[in-house]
């Protein structure tokens, strides 16, 4: 009798944005969603058809945060896990707001119940698995267990993006 592997089941490719004030504070949402731990997490997502990474975080932010003036967005990493069931893909994309402060409001209540602007040394705790990825990669410290880190070459697909 032969035995088939399962199926596997398609990547998942998202990114996570650094948003980041001009006093250098980084824009963190607590994530409640259902079925999962509470966590502190990075605007981001899945990638839609036809976007890059740099589109991808500039609508992410935008439809999580409420936030639509960034600036200097660019892919600074890419973290891999490939320690689950499925592999994932997180692509890293640093952004800055033009506002000195702006306000992110809670756009999707059953995924994020508040928004702060923390100081990048002092984030709380717990993070989400692939924020403390790409949070790491951007602070050149070493992995979490089951990622991989890969830095990004910031290459002409910068955007500067103000809606």
């Amino acid at each position: 009798m032969t035995t088939h592997p399962a199926p596997r089941r398609p990547p998942v490719i998202g990114v996570g944005a650094v948003l980041l004030r001009p006093d250098g504070r980084v824009l963190i949402g607590h994530r409640v969603k259902r079925g999962e731990p509470a966590s502190w997490c990075l605007p981001g997502g899945h990638l839609e058809p036809g976007e890059n990474f740099e589109a991808a975080a500039v609508r992410e932010i935008a439809e999580e945060s409420g936030i639509h003036e960034v600036a200097d967005v660019r892919v600074f990493a890419y973290a891999l896990n490939t320690a689950g069931a499925r592999t994932h893909l997180t692509v890293g994309v640093l952004a800055r707001t033009r506002a000195d402060a702006p306000v992110a409001a809670v756009t999707e209540p059953d995924v994020f119940d508040r928004w702060t602007w923390a100081p990048a040394a002092e984030l709380p705790q717990p993070l989400f698995p692939a924020s403390a990825a790409l949070l790491a990669a951007w602070r050149g410290e070493q992995a979490p267990a089951g990622w991989e880190l890969y830095p990004g070459a910031v290459s002409g697909s910068a955007l500067s993006v103000e809606r």
